[in-house]
């Protein structure tokens, strides 16, 4: 194995010297090892540790590549939530702002299994007038599930992904009507970045309900939807569908911590401090992104990649 030499302390003091003197972060020195840097390190780069960080966000030179990549990935979310069960009946979706026509978002079929779910199934949508732009047309959409994502991406342009699910521990906090407590590690992710909407009025098939909940998400990362489930946002698909299963296990760890202060067990509540620190320090897209790698990289190995099929002459008429 090849070795790595790399500067001594003196020279990696020159360094960030040289960084805090241009004003331009770590960036504008390419010679500067991945080492901790408080201002000066991103998470991923504090997160490894040696010289070759975890890979972030990539990046594309068409809309193309992007629009199949993140269409590859969505379909990953889907066998990702198909694994943890995220699955009731018809209901359940996952929508994509197109890199291109950013008017639009891909978005699953309804009554597809999860677990079936290719690249090549996703239906893209106009936001404006709910009409097919291109990709299945075997199939409709969710009517439910337009409704609530295309306010969310309406209101939030920031948003480029949406995951919506009913699942069990998720559905049952959410009845509680209260935000998580940042009772461990993984909650911080959710720091003062999720909200509750308490003002449950049946299945969304109108505009005023999904407007309400999209009001209800606020500039937050994720919802709870009061006797409905959860909703998660990001910047990335992955960023989404991670969060996703790191909320649902969060409310499954809230409701054992709660029946266990119920029979008289003291429960300890992470500090302002500590929690505002924890957020800072995973909660960014690019460390969001790198955590559901290993889940994408799981799904491709299971299913040898057959998740992973579309056709560009689908996209557009």
């Amino acid at each position: 194995m090849e070795r790595y030499y790399g500067p001594t302390r003196q020279e990696i003091l020159a360094l960030l010297k040289q960084c805090q003197t241009c004003g331009k972060g770590r960036e504008a020195v390419p010679d500067l090892p991945n080492v901790f840097m408080p201002g000066l390190s991103t998470s991923l780069q504090q997160m490894s540790h040696g010289a070759l960080p975890l890979k972030g966000i990539p990046g594309f030179p068409s809309f193309a590549e992007k629009r199949i990549w993140q269409l590859n990935h969505m379909a990953a979310a889907f066998r990702y939530f198909n694994r943890r069960n995220y699955i009731e009946g018809i209901s359940g979706h996952i929508s994509v702002r197109d890199p291109e026509y950013t008017n639009a978002f891909w978005i699953n079929p309804l009554g597809i299994h999860f677990g079936l779910l290719k690249a090549c199934d996703m239906i893209l949508l106009d936001m404006d007038t709910g009409m097919v732009l291109g990709g299945n047309r075997s199939r409709p959409a969710s009517a439910v599930g337009f409704q609530i994502h295309k306010s969310i991406h309406l209101a939030r342009g920031d948003v480029n992904a949406i995951c919506l699910a009913h699942t069990i521990n998720g559905s049952a906090y959410s009845a509680l009507g209260k935000p998580l407590e940042m009772i461990t590690q993984d909650a911080c992710n959710f720091y003062k970045a999720h909200s509750v909407y308490t003002n449950y009025g049946g299945v969304v098939l109108g505009e005023e309900e999904s407007r309400n909940i999209a009001s209800a998400l606020g500039r937050n990362k994720a919802c709870l939807l009061v006797n409905h489930g959860l909703l998660t946002t990001g910047g990335t698909v992955d960023e989404a569908a991670y969060l996703f299963g790191l909320m649902e296990r969060c409310c499954q760890a809230q409701l054992l911590a709660d029946a266990a202060t119920a029979a008289g067990k003291p429960k300890h509540i992470i500090g302002e401090h500590e929690a505002a620190y924890n957020f800072k320090l995973t909660s960014d897209p690019e460390r969001l992104y790198a955590d559901f790698q290993p889940d994408y990289d799981y799904e491709e190995a299971m299913s040898h990649g057959d998740f992973k099929q579309f056709d560009t002459a689908m996209f557009l008429d």
